[in-house]
């Protein structure tokens, strides 16, 4: 398959598509979760016939929280997050009643704030961790790549990995503000998580590209023409890739189905970055490197 001779297509498709994310982050924005801008956690306990997650929401419904998120334990427990203002008794109160109404059998064990300046502590050091693994992985495959210098620079392999990670993040993070704005998803602390775990997976399913590109070079001694053998390296390595995304997407896929609220939109930020970290893998990360031999090439 000529990957790598098409590879101007699958630019401008890349450049739709990360274009369009920041149009939506930047008329949207995110749909922040309670973790991010604060809010009240209950914890109930039921002494016999807890009620479904949908019972409870319809009880809540016409208070009009925020980020309302129901979880159910094992047992008799039950987990209520909303968002409201540190302090607010008056709709607290009015949380409780709704979920007391006429049963005499539950417990507020447990209230508990998370107030915005701790959101806002938590949203800072999020920006920090990505931007500490990015910089962390640009260093990794530049060292790792140390001894392939020839006909490209081992650190402009950890240029191109990066801009393949920029892509496969900016892209998920466009896609949930289209479902924050749409659908109400919201973004919480496991979303962040899941972007780094998509930021390992890419940059791994890349170095797995670039090491065959390093091996087909030694094996070559670097006289081959290096757009060919990049396209070889790619075509040796592409069977191994899609189907070790593929057993990870119908993973992430049945999760998604039978694994709740509580995780579902993890799941849907790794199953969208675990695509986009195949596709980039394939066709813009090992493409970068050949437009970068290309132009030093013409030079």
């Amino acid at each position: 398959m000529k990957i790598i001779q098409k590879r101007k297509g699958f630019f401008v498709m890349s450049a739709v598509l990360v274009i369009a994310s920041i149009i939506a982050i930047s008329s949207w924005g995110l749909k922040l979760g309670m973790d991010f801008v604060g809010g009240t956690k209950l914890t109930l306990k039921y002494q016999e016939n807890i009620p479904t997650n949908e019972e409870v929401r319809e009880q809540l419904k016409e208070l009009e929280l925020g980020s309302l998120t129901i979880q159910s334990s094992e047992g008799t427990k039950m987990f209520v997050r909303f968002v409201t203002k540190e302090g607010d008794d008056v709709m607290l109160k009015k949380v409780q009643d709704k979920l007391k109404g006429s049963r005499e059998d539950v417990i507020v064990e447990e209230v508990s704030f998370i107030s915005s300046t701790v959101s806002g502590e938590l949203k800072s050091r999020a920006l920090t961790a990505i931007g500490f693994a990015v910089f962390g992985i640009a260093l990794y495959v530049a060292w790792a790549f140390r001894k392939v210098s020839y006909p490209v620079e081992s650190w402009k392999y950890g240029i191109a990995a990066v801009v393949a990670l920029a892509h496969d993040t900016l892209i998920t993070v466009g896609l949930f503000s289209v479902l924050g704005r749409f659908y109400g998803v919201e973004v919480n602390i496991p979303f962040v998580a899941a972007l780094l775990t998509i930021l390992g997976y890419s940059v791994n399913d890349t170095i797995v590209v670039f090491d065959r590109v390093r091996e087909n070079l030694n094996k070559s001694g670097a006289k081959e023409d290096f757009e060919n053998t990049v396209n070889n390296s790619i075509n040796e390595s592409l069977t191994r890739s899609i189907n070790t995304s593929l057993t990870v997407v119908v993973v992430l896929l049945s999760i998604i189905l039978f694994g709740g609220d509580s995780i579902e939109s993890f799941s849907i930020a790794l199953l969208a970055g675990i695509v986009l970290g195949t596709y980039s893998s394939i066709f813009i990360a090992s493409a970068l490197v050949v437009e970068i031999w290309q132009k030093r090439k013409k030079a």
